[in-house]
């Protein structure tokens, strides 16, 4: 009964990643829609894209020591209403800026849950469950990812079908319905129990012990109690500051912590789940098979995060990450090699399909084979100017491009796997380890102020990567990142499987 309660609690703690997941690959199948209505240039779609991720990195900073101050259940209520109220206006946007700006208010609530949920189940796990339950956190979001997915594909289908679903309409529902979680979340969010040691640090001892007791059961609740109150004195209850995380015994695990923050977005992961519908289109294989293959993503990311989740703690944290770094290398060179081997040719009738387009207009492009995309969107964008380019972007690669779409789309899922195998669920779980309980809650914000940083810069640049460096060299750039990160980690990684976070404290914190 004990370890269902700690199950339960983890998984209602965890449904803000859920939202955060949705919130992310939702906005794939909304890239298509908004490009063109808004008139949106490379950046522009880019900042519309990111700025999620950089309202993240703020909320990230203050996170912790907000939930220090108020506890990490009234921050994870502020959370679950923030995201309700972003869905919202996200769905009524009239203009760019209203978007952008109810797009932040999400990025608030996901930045402030991704610290405080793997936090908070850290604290109310046993050492031995640890990592798979801090794990849900991980699954969640996946699970967010292909629930986005699944109803971006289902609701493209039915345009047309219906009278209350529209081309124009469309987007606006795909965003809007991340409002029935969100709602369902922030009331799952006053039933949790507050987390036993942040009661420890605030003296409430009592109610800790009775948290502990709840979750766990007499015998087991008195261990931990007295693991907890071992760790705690009274310099505890001081105010920690952020200097505290470059003191002397603090620098390996802050740098391990860094590194393992950054790599997890810089090898190109929200690039992948935030553009996965316009990358799949950059194949060649058009709007409606595209959606299809994002469901794809969503699918192998869950089977994956559960395959993780079930030998994370018998294989330990480690060599999950360098085998999927090394998956992660391999995949982006696929995908790099599959772009890279790719020819475009815009035969003459096709310029007769579309609409506003004369075949004069498009003569420079017409019958010639372009061996670099760059190249070859340069020249249409040329031909036919930014307005009718964004138009029909997608129909004009779909007819011109002629490349192997199967290795490509291998590709990106090798990197799904790979991902959702190690770097996705990992890194939460070890930042939510390596830190002391005093200076956890900063540590973490710290570092997830940097990963929503990099996450934030690489969905930024995606669109204008692919125009002026196009899609093999910016693959290929993933990869060799993932190259980098495997070599240092090899060597610097600690593994913290099995131990408690006092162990791990004492081991590499002293």
């Amino acid at each position: 009964m004990s370890h269902r309660r700690t199950l339960l609690t983890a998984l209602a703690v965890s449904m803000g990643g859920f939202l955060f997941g949705f919130d992310a690959s939702v906005i794939s199948g909304v890239i298509r829609f908004i490009k063109p209505e808004f008139g949106l240039s490379d950046l522009e779609l880019g900042w519309v894209v990111s700025s999620p991720a950089f309202s993240a990195m703020f909320a990230m900073l203050v996170a912790g020591a907000l939930s220090d101050a108020l506890g990490r259940k009234r921050v994870l209520v502020i959370v679950a209403f923030l995201y309700a109220i972003s869905a919202i206006l996200s769905a009524i946007a009239p203009t760019t800026l209203v978007l952008v700006v109810a797009r932040m208010l999400g990025g608030v609530a996901f930045g402030a849950a991704l610290i405080l949920a793997p936090m908070y189940i850290a604290e109310i796990s046993p050492a031995e469950q640890r990592g798979r339950l801090v794990s849900v956190q991980q699954l969640n979001i996946v699970l967010g990812f292909s629930a986005a997915y699944f109803s971006n594909y289902y609701l493209l289908q039915a345009i047309g079908d219906s009278g209350w679903i529209t081309e124009a309409t469309a987007w606006r529902w795909m965003l809007g319905i991340e409002a029935i979680p969100a709602l369902i979340y922030f009331g799952v969010a006053f039933f949790i129990p507050f987390s036993p040691r942040w009661l420890m640090m605030k003296g409430r001892v009592e109610e800790a012990e009775a948290v502990l007791e709840w979750l766990h059961g007499p015998e087991r609740a008195s261990q931990e109690a007295a693991l907890i109150k071992g760790r705690l004195d009274d310099s505890t209850q001081e105010r920690t500051e952020y200097k505290e995380l470059l003191a002397r015994g603090m620098r390996f695990v802050l740098a391990v912590g860094l590194l393992v923050g950054v790599l997890q977005q810089i090898t190109g992961v929200n690039a992948i789940y935030f553009y996965a519908t316009t990358i799949f289109e950059q194949s060649g294989v058009g709007a409606d098979a595209s959606f299809a293959q994002a469901v794809w993503v969503g699918i192998i990311n869950v089977l994956f995060t559960i395959l993780a989740m079930a030998l994370i703690d018998r294989l330990g944290r480690k060599p999950l990450l360098l085998i999927g770094l090394l998956g992660v290398m391999l995949s982006m060179g696929i995908t790099s090699y599959g772009f890279n081997q790719a020819t475009y040719e815009w035969p003459s009738e096709h310029a007769l399909t579309l609409e506003g387009i004369h075949p004069d207009a498009v003569s420079d492009v017409t019958d010639r084979v372009f061996e670099s995309d760059k190249v070859f969107k340069k020249a249409v964008l040329g031909a036919l100017g930014k307005e009718q380019y964004r138009i029909h972007e997608s129909a004009i690669i779909e007819a011109s491009a002629s490349m192997n779409a199967r290795l490509i789309l291998a590709g990106i899922l090798g990197f799904v796997t790979s991902f959702a195998f190690s770097l996705g669920p990992v890194m939460w779980v070890m930042l939510s380890e390596l830190f002391p309980n005093r200076v956890r809650a900063l540590a973490i914000s710290a570092i997830g102020f940097v990963n929503s940083a990099v996450s934030w810069f690489v969905q930024f640049v995606f669109p204008w990567e692919l125009t002026n460096l196009g899609n093999a060299i910016t693959y290929l750039i993933y990869g060799l990142f993932a190259l980098v990160g495997l070599i240092i980690l090899w060597r610097i990684l600690p593994e913290t499987k099995g131990k408690s976070l006092e162990q791990i404290e004492n081991e590499f914190v002293g």
